[in-house]
């Protein structure tokens, strides 16, 4: 539909409301009490609430779309928990092609994961388990064989060869990955999802440009550019936020993806203080590297988002930026000290967290930053302090779900029956919305049409319904990429 009227519409907290939207766009608004024009294409709400298409500020889209046909661990409780899930996979299994499992956490483990105890599970078969966060990834001797790795007794590979064992093994056919997906885009647009900004560890925009000529249009896609692949880029003649031809008007340069990190569950976190079990993470970029980096990304049109989540990389990410002079992201900023809150605001640094780790993650930091939590996973802080947040998930880490990451923002809590965490950091809703809207937190007129309609009021319903919101349909440019029967 070009053109179509949203009839008994309202925004929240509002009375209903015709809605117009012309060419993509929200062109007019008029009283529900008034007639509706003749000729319009008229789309009855029902009084449904309105509010801005919702955007998730960081996937991996890849490693989303396979999560849900790999081996899932997130339960395990143990390493031998984990190696008993291998082992009975492994007896369903045929064919010799490597297993894959995702998801473990073991940060809080009673045991370790160890080469042995993996090839006493897999046997023969190539086994690759890869940790919830995506920085490490636990092989047997097979895999280590079979993709040319070198493990320890451990049998875990960190940082950067676990980022590269994990880029070969999403290396699937195309008529594999593809549909996988466009079938993740949409269940994301189901949940009131109208874009990404995927950080794939790979070149991306060609991936996108194919799968958008094949038909997929449910999300619009920033797609992110990483160190190895800048020049590629600049060579190009692309941009961060640079619509790329062919894609539709679907398709936009990301920003500059650089990780001078770890995480928090393998103890790689870049920190002030020691670990409990020593060692104070890793910088996996040098300070005049990065320096290098952030002055290549602001001659070149890129906005650099700087991967920090320990108080120490935190504090060399905002350094650099200062010294640069250009603004830009951090992605994660789970830890962060006192003396920097402050400076995010007037060095123009948008904070891009993603709420739910502080709940998936709050034993661990409990264990390792014991006493310290209080400006772990901060977000009313950074408010305070002038920062801009952003909303994401982090996918696969979190569900691709902004309600999930909503009402983590809002609650501090998991709806689980445990004590909210930090609750001192819990945001308000209209805060949660302005951060998942980027910047609109409600419909006006001259905005794209990206919308949603919702089956409730987000800013009333208990905090049970606002985490799983029902959406009932979603618009992108003016155009349905879901429906939950509005148009039966």
């Amino acid at each position: 539909m070009t053109n179509l009227t949203l009839a008994n519409v309202r925004l929240p907290g509002q009375e209903p409301i015709h809605l117009e939207l012309r060419r993509g766009l929200v062109a007019a608004s008029r009283p529900a009490s008034e007639a509706l024009p003749v000729t319009a294409q008229v789309v009855d709400c029902g009084g449904r609430y309105l509010i801005p298409g919702l955007w998730d500020e960081h996937v991996h889209m890849n490693q989303w779309a396979m999560h849900a046909n790999r081996l899932d661990l997130a339960t395990a409780g143990s390493a031998r928990e984990a190696a008993a899930a291998v082992e009975r996979s492994a007896l369903d299994r045929t064919g010799n092609q490597p297993l894959v499992g995702v998801g473990f956490r073991d940060a809080l483990w009673p045991d370790l994961p160890s080469l042995d105890l993996l090839d006493a599970a897999a046997g023969a078969a190539p086994t690759a388990l890869i940790s919830h966060d995506l920085h490490c990834v636990w092989v047997n001797s097979a895999a280590a064989r079979h993709f040319g790795v070198a493990v320890d007794s451990s049998g875990l590979l960190r940082e950067e060869p676990a980022f590269a064992l994990t880029r070969t093994l999403g290396q699937l056919p195309d008529a594999i990955l593809d549909p996988w997906v466009d079938q993740a885009s949409r269940t994301a647009a189901a949940r009131g999802v109208v874009g990404v900004v995927d950080f794939e560890m790979t070149w991306n925009v060609d991936s996108w440009l194919r799968r958008i000529a094949a038909g997929a249009d449910s999300l619009r896609v920033d797609a992110g550019v990483y160190p190895q692949d800048l020049e590629r880029a600049v060579n190009q003649g692309l941009h961060t936020g640079m619509d790329v031809g062919g894609g539709r008007g679907l398709l936009q340069v990301g920003p500059l993806k650089v990780l001078i990190d770890g995480s928090l569950n393998t103890r790689t976190a870049y920190c002030v203080d020691a670990y409990p079990l020593g060692g104070f993470g890793l910088l996996t970029v040098a300070e005049g590297e990065l320096l290098k980096l952030l002055e290549r990304a602001r001659d070149t049109g890129f906005v650099p988002a700087v991967h920090a989540i320990g108080d120490a990389a935190n504090r060399v990410a905002l350094d650099a930026f200062e010294k640069v002079g250009t603004g830009g992201r951090i992605e994660h900023a789970q830890f962060v000290r006192t003396a920097d809150f402050d400076r995010f605001g007037p060095l123009g640094v948008l904070a891009s967290v993603q709420p739910r780790h502080a709940l998936d993650d709050r034993d661990a930091a409990d264990a390792n930053w014991a006493g310290q939590t209080h400006r772990a996973f901060p977000l009313k802080r950074l408010i305070d302090a002038g920062a801009t947040l952003i909303l994401g998930s982090d996918a696969p880490v979190a569900p691709l779900d902004p309600w999930s990451a909503m009402s983590a923002a809002t609650t501090r809590s998991a709806l689980d029956g445990r004590e909210p965490w930090q609750p001192q950091e819990a945001i308000t809703r209209e805060q949660a919305l302005l951060a998942s809207t980027r910047g609109r937190g409600t419909v006006r007129l001259g905005d794209a049409a990206d919308l949603v309609l919702l089956d409730a009021d987000p800013l009333t319903v208990s905090a049970d319904e606002f985490a799983a919101m029902p959406v009932a349909a979603t618009l992108l440019a003016g155009r349905f990429t879901h429906d939950a029967g509005l148009l039966a």
